[in-house]
């Protein structure tokens, strides 16, 4: 009995937070992949668009299928969509070119997903050609280039 009844809850919950009919909720909530279910509730919850169970899956699988984003790196999390034209590769690279690619997409992963953006160093000069960590090159507003 009480897992029927959190089960209704959980039910009346969904339908309540994303506006989505009865059918849709009980799809939602036996989908079968946890970390699935999260990005459909997101897509749900964020989309003005999509207003089912069935919408949010097509366009998870439209998201998964793009090849933009296919993981490049596993180390690093990159995607084919934030490839440097500046350097061999992916966020592994960062420091050896501009990084004028790198700042950017991680800035958009962090406004994403709201945790704070990553420095490449503890000094926080993150994509300043002319700064360097290892020689201490406070960067061009200094007239300082590196010398390493």
């Amino acid at each position: 009995m009480p897992k029927n009844h959190a089960r209704k809850k959980a039910l009346a919950s969904l339908k309540d937070e994303l506006g989505i009919k009865h059918s849709c909720a009980i799809a939602l909530l036996d989908h079968p992949d946890p970390d699935e279910r999260a990005t459909l509730v997101e897509y749900l919850d964020t989309y003005v668009d999509i207003n089912t169970y069935r919408e949010a899956v097509d366009y998870m699988e439209q998201e998964r299928n793009d090849p933009l984003n296919q993981l490049l790196c596993e180390t690093c999390g990159w995607t084919v969509r934030m490839v440097c034209p500046e350097c061999p590769g992916c966020g592994c690279y960062n420091g050896q070119c501009s990084g004028w690619r790198h700042r950017e997409a991680m800035e958009e992963e962090a406004a994403a997903t709201g945790e704070p953006l990553q420095e490449d160093c503890d000094c926080g000069h993150y994509g300043d050609p002319h700064h360097c960590c290892e020689c201490g090159a406070a960067g061009a507003e200094y007239d300082y280039q590196c010398a390493c």
